[in-house]
């Protein structure tokens, strides 16, 4: 039976393999004990996995060639194994990105690999088999293991609001522009990772790099075309992609979006993106990892539970200090959906109170924001 060592049951953070080069790397440094090897293809590899002590090690999801399989396992190292015939790899040891969700797009967005892992999900949420649950809960895992490591050192600032605000309109704009201030002020953007206002905060984030500041408007007036994910996420998508053409090089920010809400897709412009199944873990782990505060624009149902679920941390200081929450449009917040009272009140005679603040305009959100913050 395989035997963990002590490096291998406490290893740091850089034991993580999850490229071929950085396996490479470590081949020609030494052996692989007590390292975590994480869906790498190692199947041109065998001659390494021959020539080198792998006692202790762990192989998520690595394919191997049967005589390299062997002799790992019969070294003790832990082996578990690829899953077949699935539309996700719930080993992955790094985020998605825009081009891997959107694979074979040019089929049809019912082609992607995106879609697919949605389908899967639908079929199989409510089954009550175990191995699928299983297979999304390490998934999921190793995602938030993925996003910790990509933002390890970031001062991340979250952009919510809700999916409705449609291509072409002035609070699509505006957010653009919200995200590419913020952006350019040194922050990390994160989004929950689908259309409308998240979109365009991501949007404003991959073009903060440009120096035209026209660039932005001309890409608003190319998305514009195709206002919304319906009737047709290909179209959208392809859209989107046009723009990222258009302009290739464009700066990184973080989506987190989820397959609950799989109807909505994920947006082509956050840099990376980390895509849950659970949404819970998806919801709490987003606002978690805002340490740098969290801008709500205006929205729905999923707006306000972000707010009282960013909130409620605050109020008890249970992730430390609070953070920054600036809520955007007056009306909104205090007519439409009474949101800012309820957290003025809550905030009142506690630290959270110099933290908390409501604006008229999203112009006036990165500067509240740095207020906040100070």
């Amino acid at each position: 039976m395989p035997q963990l060592s002590d490096r291998a049951q406490d290893p740091a953070p850089d034991r993580e393999i999850e490229t071929l080069a950085e396996f490479d790397d470590v081949v020609a440094s030494g052996g692989l004990g007590g390292y975590r090897v994480q869906a790498v293809d190692l199947t041109a590899r065998t001659a390494d996995l021959l020539a080198v002590a792998t006692s202790g090690a762990v192989f998520l999801g690595c394919p191997m060639e049967p005589e390299g399989l062997a002799k790992v396992r019969a070294d003790g190292a832990l082996v578990f194994p690829p899953v077949p015939d699935l539309p996700f790899d719930p080993y992955r040891g790094l985020l998605y990105t825009a081009g891997a969700l959107f694979d074979h797009l040019d089929q049809g967005y019912d082609a992607t690999p995106d879609a697919l892992a949605y389908a899967w999900f639908q079929r199989t949420k409510a089954d009550g088999d175990i191995f699928a649950s299983m297979l999304r809960s390490i998934h999921d895992d190793a995602v938030s293991d993925a996003l910790d490591e990509h933002l390890a050192g970031a001062r991340v600032v979250g952009v919510m609001g809700g999916h409705a605000m449609a291509r072409g309109t002035r609070a699509y704009a505006g957010a653009a522009r919200l995200g590419r201030t913020l952006a350019r002020s040194g922050l990390t953007v994160a989004t929950g990772g689908g259309p409308g206002a998240m979109e365009a905060a991501n949007l404003g984030a991959y073009l903060a790099p440009v120096e035209e500041d026209a660039a932005l408007d001309e890409a608003l007036d190319l998305l514009a075309k195709t206002p919304s994910f319906t009737p047709s996420v290909t179209d959208w998508a392809r859209a989107a992609f046009d723009v990222r053409d258009r302009w290739p090089s464009g700066g990184d920010s973080i989506g987190i979006p989820t397959w609950f809400y799989g109807h909505e897709p994920p947006n082509p412009f956050a840099g990376h993106i980390a895509k849950y199944f659970a949404n819970a873990t998806r919801e709490d782990g987003l606002l978690a990892r805002c340490n740098g505060g969290v801008v709500f624009l205006p929205g729905a149902a999923g707006t306000v539970q972000e707010i009282f679920d960013n909130a409620t941390p605050n109020y008890y200081e249970s992730r430390g200090e609070p953070t920054p929450m600036v809520l955007v449009n007056r009306a909104h917040w205090t007519e439409k959906l009474p949101t800012w009272p309820l957290l003025q009140s809550l905030a009142e005679g506690r630290p959270m109170e110099s933290r908390i603040a409501l604006v008229d305009t999203v112009e006036e959100a990165p500067a509240a924001l740095a207020r906040l913050a100070a």
